[in-house]
């Protein structure tokens, strides 16, 4: 298939979005609020720090909101009519595009919560937010739907792809969990750069290690995770398929057929889209680099930032950068491999 840079653009940008929005809703429901107390910062100032909303998760959800807002929006530029976008919804019993569309509109609702939460901090006392303050149940609850609503909308967008049997490279069982573990990836490593940014939260030691471990440590597994999932999904669609023209046909029973007239004397859509092809080396090349500044970087920096917590904000940064990169590329690979079945008619061979 023919990559498209909108469609590149909006997987990979709103997959980090809500890779993020997912390990913030997470911290909400598991993490906070929750009032921990201090011996150096004693209990006045720990109440007023820890158990108000921690900058770096405000930060973490602003930043979600403009990467799945900007990739939603992207999304719209393949469409030849835009404004129609919104009659994608009333099909979500039988698409998952549709169910994408809803499932993405509706993680903004807990996502609102959330930010009210946050504009009752501002003002306390003075907005109705101040209420939600109070009732940790409900701040939890609120960040619990937040971490699901993500998760499920990715499930849709890889689902997408997964559906499509014509399309061997994409009708693979790993599809899905390759989108969920690149979001997951994704949005830890921006929640791990977002975390070495300076904060005037007054945060106890203790905490302050953990987290410093806790982030690395996750990004690691998941760039392992990640790593393992792509390097098994290269090797399943690497293995011939078997298909002939004449299951594209219907003549299996003749054997082998082949035409002996092209069916077009020109390039026309459905070969010009469909019937893009990398070739195998520089494919592998890609694949290579996709590895290396994907999952490698980012898991080397960040066991660089355990054993040596100095250079900890940099190796966050740099590993972020790399890890977009590859992931972008990993994108990009994911579509110039894919091949339609349609191609086998106009005389392409089985992979």
């Amino acid at each position: 298939m023919r990559p498209t840079f909108s469609i590149i653009f909006f997987t990979v940008i709103s997959g980090a979005g809500y890779g993020l929005w997912m390990l913030v809703g997470l911290a909400f429901a598991l993490a906070w609020p929750g009032c921990l107390l201090d011996a150096e910062i004693g209990p006045v100032d720990a109440q007023s720090s820890v158990c108000g909303m921690p900058s770096t998760l405000a930060v973490a959800w602003a930043a979600g909101f403009l990467l799945v807002s900007a990739g939603l929006l992207s999304s719209l530029a393949h469409l030849g009519q835009p404004q129609r976008a919104w009659r994608a919804l009333s099909q979500w019993r039988s698409s998952w595009l549709s169910r994408e569309g809803v499932a993405a509109l509706l993680a903004y609702v807990p996502a609102t919560g959330l930010f009210l939460i946050w504009l009752g901090q501002q003002s306390p006392g003075h907005l109705v937010p101040a209420l939600l303050l109070e009732n940790e149940t409900l701040v939890r609850v609120t960040g619990a739907l937040l971490a699901a609503a993500s998760i499920v909308t990715v499930f849709c967008t890889a689902n997408i792809y997964a559906c499509l049997k014509p399309i061997r490279a994409w009708n693979n069982r790993l599809v899905v969990p390759a989108y969920l573990a690149f979001a997951a990836l994704s949005g830890m490593l921006l929640l791990w750069a977002l975390a070495t940014l300076p904060s005037r939260d007054l945060v106890p030691a203790a905490q302050e290690t953990v987290w410093s471990v806790l982030l690395p440590s996750a990004v690691i597994v998941l760039a392992v995770i990640s790593a393992a999932i792509k390097l098994t999904y290269w090797k399943q669609i690497d293995q011939p398929s078997g298909l002939r023209t004449a299951h594209v046909i219907g003549l299996d029973g003749l054997g082998n057929v082949r035409s002996f007239e092209q069916p077009h004397t020109q390039e026309n859509y459905l070969t010009h889209e469909m019937g893009f092809r990398i070739a195998r080396k520089h494919s592998r090349k890609l694949r290579l680099i996709c590895l290396l500044a994907g999952f490698a970087t980012p898991a080397i920096l960040a066991l660089l930032a355990l054993l040596v917590p100095g250079p900890g904000g940099v190796a966050a940064w740099i590993g972020l950068l790399a890890g977009m990169f590859g992931i972008f590329l990993e994108r990009w690979l994911f579509f110039a491999e894919a091949r339609h079945a349609v191609m086998l008619y106009y005389g392409a061979h089985g992979d």
